[in-house]
């Protein structure tokens, strides 16, 4: 299956129209919905779209070559499948599904902290190539557990989150009594039994649950005292005092995902961080925040050559993975496009989204002369 690639669905906008169709109102809210009034979600989308690139035709040019070195390992691709929260919830098995299609196109799949398999499982299934996203636990027992867990399991890289200090204000997730797993309200179950795959494959896999995390709570816990426990437990604001500990334990690459001003790069640098992420979490944390793109220009122009720089938010093709990389970064990662493609067409959906952003990606660097990855911010339109 690695070459699969389905000829209805050549656009992530398409992949995006099909999954609409099968996944559940309440559930596809949630992955596609922001922070507020979503004027950050747009924004993000907006500026990353008015980049621009030059081609350089006439010079001599013998292919383009998208592979990226990141930590001692040579990837085919210069993208990455974001962590995503919840990904059961809007397709059974996602998180396995997405794994596994990353390992087998050699691209780096995150997990999430509140992903519906557990950290355990992924390791297995992508052979122990996922990377692992960590919010830092409040609770010291539950941060030193869980870094011997993900150490145990041989993840080679650790991701921690610090861009969510508080539970982002999302409206359709507030109408919709989003939980996991969902509440059985009627307008809830009437979007369930409107969609029968994903009814029918839910079944077949079980409801949804923050495996990664079940140990550390209370049996059987009542959803509504899910966010009380996240929020005090788990997703605690993180700062540099904070990441101390973390980097103390962790022995391998450690990337701080959610940044966005200078100072905050600087002061990662100085942590001893391997890379950042230049992200404003999709938007969906502060609707009057900056979109990633701008920032990163000018962080890639300072710190590029003390710390490798990523970046995530707003990207859905491979126009805006290469207009990403030819701004400053090293490596992009996609979240939401990854979710389309498996809520369009399942099994074969992770593969199908990486062999099309794939395509893109070299489509676009032959037209601008690019041979590699890293000359592409030579092609930056300024």
């Amino acid at each position: 299956m690695n070459n699969y690639f389905n000829h209805k669905y050549p656009d992530i906008s398409d992949l995006k129209k099909k999954a609409k169709q099968r996944i559940p109102r309440f559930a596809f809210d949630y992955l596609e919905g922001g922070c507020m009034e979503e004027r950050s979600v747009q924004r993000n989308r907006d500026e990353i779209n008015a980049v621009q690139l030059r081609s350089t035709l006439l010079k001599p040019f013998s292919g383009s070559d998208q592979s990226v070195e990141l930590f001692g390992h040579t990837y085919s691709a210069p993208f990455g499948i974001a962590p995503v929260g919840l990904q059961g919830l809007m397709w059974p098995k996602a998180p396995e599904i997405l794994a596994k299609a990353a390992a087998e196109k050699n691209i780096p799949y995150v997990l999430s902290t509140v992903s519906s398999s557990s950290l355990e499982r992924i390791a297995e299934v992508s052979e122990g190539h996922a990377w692992f996203q960590l919010y830092n636990p409040t609770d010291e027992s539950i941060r030193k557990d869980l870094l011997s867990r993900i150490k145990a399991a041989h993840y080679p890289v650790l991701v921690v989150t610090v861009d969510v200090p508080t539970f982002g204000y999302r409206p359709r997730d507030i109408r919709n009594g989003l939980a996991m797993p969902p509440k059985m309200t009627l307008s809830n179950i009437m979007q369930m039994l409107s969609r029968p795959r994903w009814f029918y494959e839910t079944a077949l896999a079980g409801k949804p649950e923050m495996q990664t995390l079940k140990p550390y709570m209370s049996k059987d816990m009542p959803t509504d005292e899910l966010a009380a426990f996240m929020n005090k437990t788990v997703m605690g604001r993180v700062d540099i005092e904070g990441l101390k500990p973390i980097r103390d334990m962790w022995q391998g690459p450690l990337v701080i995902k959610g940044l966005i001003s200078e100072q905050d790069v600087k002061s990662a640098i100085e942590l001893g961080a391997d890379a950042v992420v230049i992200s404003n979490h999709g938007g969906r944390q502060l609707d009057a925040g900056e979109s990633p793109v701008k920032p990163l220009q000018t962080i890639a122009s300072k710190y590029s050559k003390d710390i490798k720089i990523f970046m995530d938010s707003g990207l859905r093709s491979g126009t805006n993975i290469v207009s990403a990389l030819a701004s400053g970064a090293d490596f992009t990662f996609l979240g939401r496009p990854f979710v389309y493609g498996i809520g369009a067409l399942g099994d074969k959906g992770g593969i199908h989204t990486i062999n099309a952003l794939m395509m893109q990606v070299t489509q676009i660097m032959n037209q601008l002369g690019c041979e590699k990855v890293t000359d592409l911010p030579s092609f930056l339109v300024k």
